[in-house]
């Protein structure tokens, strides 16, 4: 039987891909997506969720697609 790595939560990606090495001003960001600061926090942590309306903000903010957040989302809860 073999062993499946656990995939990553998208909020340790935006954190280890974007937050981290752009240097980005959480509130700022937070406000650049139009959500509170504190749920930036809880999807960094992993307790909050991608969800359609913040896949397209992130996707705008980081010159990415929807479907890239929610991609990572979705393998993540499999």
């Amino acid at each position: 039987m073999t062993r499946k790595r656990k995939h990553n939560h998208p909020g340790k990606i935006l954190d280890e891909l974007y937050i981290k090495p752009l240097n980005l001003n959480l509130q700022k960001l937070a406000d650049r997506l139009c959500i509170a600061r504190n749920t930036l926090f809880k999807i960094r942590s992993g307790r909050a969720s991608i969800t359609p309306t913040i896949a397209i903000s992130l996707a705008e903010a980081f010159d990415t697609t929807p479907q890239v957040w929610l991609n990572l989302q979705q393998t993540y809860d499999l």
